[in-house]
């Protein structure tokens, strides 16, 4: 028994195809096959039913699965201890993003960071905070950025940034001719929000203590802020974006923008890892290269976190 065969066969339990189990692998199909085979032979049990498809487990092939991906799990950890005492900032690296803060955070630190640590195999991935502490918890992921605080026992947090809000108030509504927004104004007019599933709408929703958004004459389910602003632009109401976002609009776009007095209500954005995570000396430089370059483009002194929702 060894560590490849049962790599290869977590493999083919999670896709269940052998062909595209060696695809991920980065061997032939008859070499993972042959070394399935292999294991199945040193145990003397089936592991996959292979009549069906996707292939699946058997009874015995589920309980197989939890040891190896403890066994797996371990060895992988080992290698981590050596890196982490050694300072050792390199190595595969999986790291999952909000969809409301990827597109303006991203680009702010990726170049710096790949330069300055060129021995980091980075792999980034747009997802929901329910995904991102969901694969922390399963080790598919090693840290993640959304925004905090969870309240979970098993993740850390490390805040990078206080992000405030800001609305996008067009011409055509009542709001655009004062010189700034409060809390209050929110339930004067139809606000625009992002669908179910993204953080961002229940830090809206919190800070409005409402949910008159169920009362339009229509059901949008959008992820994008720029659906919301070319909606608000027809006339359909205003909506309130992260300050990174408001600060990516073009000069004409920035004009419709309405910032609250202080303190400002904001969002918390935080790196997140497992609890037991041992690649602290990369979780280390992204935190520090993100704070870093992100403490000239905030520079808000005096703000209200907006904690939110549990999802």
């Amino acid at each position: 028994m060894t560590l490849t065969q049962l790599h290869y066969m977590t493999a083919v339990a999670e896709h269940g195809n052998f062909t595209v189990a060696a695809e991920k692998c980065f061997v032939t199909q008859p070499t993972l096959s042959m070394q399935v085979q292999k294991l199945e032979e040193e145990l003397g049990v089936k592991i996959f039913n292979r009549s069906t498809k996707p292939i699946l487990l058997t009874d015995i092939g589920k309980k197989i699965l939890v040891q190896a991906k403890k066994i797996t799990e371990e060895a992988i950890r080992m290698r981590d201890i050596v890196s982490t005492e050694k300072g050792f900032v390199g190595g595969e690296f999986k790291l999952g993003i909000i969809p409301t803060v990827m597109p303006t955070l991203l680009p702010m630190f990726l170049n710096t960071f790949i330069k300055k640590y060129p021995k980091v195999d980075l792999k980034i991935e747009e997802l929901t905070t329910q995904n991102i502490t969901r694969l922390l918890e399963d080790g598919h992921l090693d840290a993640g950025i959304a925004a905090t605080p969870l309240d979970m026992d098993s993740i850390i947090e490390l805040p990078l940034y206080h992000e405030p809000f800001v609305g996008y108030v067009p011409e055509s509504n009542p709001l655009h001719s004062s010189n700034h927004i409060e809390i209050d104004d929110l339930g004067v007019t139809d606000l625009l929000v992002l669908e179910d599933g993204h953080c961002f709408r229940d830090h809206v929703l919190n800070l409005c203590k409402m949910n008159r958004i169920e009362n339009n004459p229509f059901d949008l389910k959008s992820g994008s802020f720029e659906t919301l602003i070319n909606l608000a632009e027809e006339g359909l109401g205003m909506t309130l974006l992260p300050f990174l976002h408001g600060n990516s609009l073009t000069e004409i776009k920035k004009k419709n923008l309405r910032f609250f007095p202080e303190p400002a209500p904001a969002r918390e954005v935080s790196l997140i890892h497992y609890k037991s995570q041992l690649k602290l000396p990369v979780i280390n430089a992204l935190r520090s290269t993100i704070s870093s370059i992100i403490r000239g483009a905030i520079k808000f002194d005096n703000i209200k976190i907006i904690p939110p929702e549990k999802i």
